[in-house]
């Protein structure tokens, strides 16, 4: 039996460890820095243009995971160092769960106000008159969704395409969270971003309602998988929330304001009206399909060995 096959499931566990003992970063994190180089490129190079967008991105995320390819070649035997930071870097499951867990305590105590403001800093939609469900609701669509993002996509393109692999996912999912919108603004400069990051989202979205099905309910979120996906404008957020909202056996969806206006989104799961119980039940969904993931890359690996 060799350690190579299980070298890349070892260092994704590694990774994962570091991610719940230090959890985010909480000064200088790379994806800040990263976030600032593209406010400044953007600056250059704005235009209401797919062509400009295009070259934005790919200067960002081609630069980077050739310089992060580039790198790892050059560490040799020490290259997994730079795989386990890059991909503690990438995975947010410790960050999503605290942030979730800020919104449990204050409606736990019932600081309404404290709890829009905090899930204000895990949505992009306003949050400033959201009724207790309407919060609720919000936290559960981002815990689903960003673990598809911050957790499984990581990991996915960390095995198929190791340090190259995780930096061009995470980049292209940071940008498109900056220009990623329909707005006036990114309507087309915005294109490339949003197009990208659909593109290697594809395969870890299905995996993740995947995961959603097999750890919840499965039946529930099978049928809602199939039933109500499509009626989702993005075609990788469809699946993860409608099988992630069956598991859980709560509705989600419905009415939304984003920049002050409103948008009636098609409804998600079944079952009843979901309670702040539901958080901790959502975050627990998306910490076990990921160590249900480790488990799989080391069976893969002692299969290869």
């Amino acid at each position: 039996m060799t350690v190579a096959p299980f070298a890349m499931p070892i260092t994704a566990l590694l990774a994962v460890a570091l991610d719940r003992l230090l959890g985010e970063m909480p000064r200088w994190h790379p994806l800040v820095g990263f976030g600032w180089l593209a406010q400044r490129l953007e600056a250059s190079l704005y235009g209401a243009s797919r062509l400009r967008g295009a070259i934005a991105v790919s200067l960002l995320v081609g630069g980077f995971a050739l310089a992060a390819f580039l790198v790892h070649r050059s560490l040799g035997s020490w290259a997994w160092l730079l795989d386990v930071a890059l991909l503690y870097l990438a995975i947010g499951a410790a960050s999503l769960g605290e942030h979730a867990a800020a919104v449990r305590r204050a409606l736990d105590v019932g600081d309404l106000d404290a709890a829009r403001r905090s899930v204000g800093r895990i949505v992009s939609r306003d949050t400033a008159d959201m009724d207790e469900t309407a919060v609720v609701r919000a936290t559960l669509e981002s815990v689903l969704e960003n673990g598809c993002d911050a957790v499984f996509g990581a990991l996915f393109w960390f095995f198929v395409a190791g340090a190259p692999g995780v930096v061009a996912y995470r980049l292209a999912n940071t940008l498109d969270a900056m220009w990623g919108y329909k707005t006036e603004r990114y309507l087309h400069f915005g294109w490339a971003a949003a197009r990208l990051d659909d593109l290697l989202n594809w395969i870890p979205a299905r995996l993740t309602a995947l995961t959603y099905l097999i750890i919840g309910k499965s039946a529930v979120a099978w049928r809602c998988w199939r039933a109500q996906a499509a009626n989702w404008e993005s075609p990788n957020a469809g699946p993860v929330m409608a099988a992630g909202a069956g598991a859980l056996t709560v509705k989600l969806g419905g009415p939304a304001i984003y920049h002050g206006c409103l948008e009636v989104r098609p409804p998600l799961g079944e079952g009843g009206e979901p309670v702040a119980a539901d958080i901790t039940r959502a975050v627990a969904l998306v910490q076990r399909g990921m160590w249900l993931w480790l488990v799989v890359a080391f069976f893969g690996g002692w299969i290869l060995a």
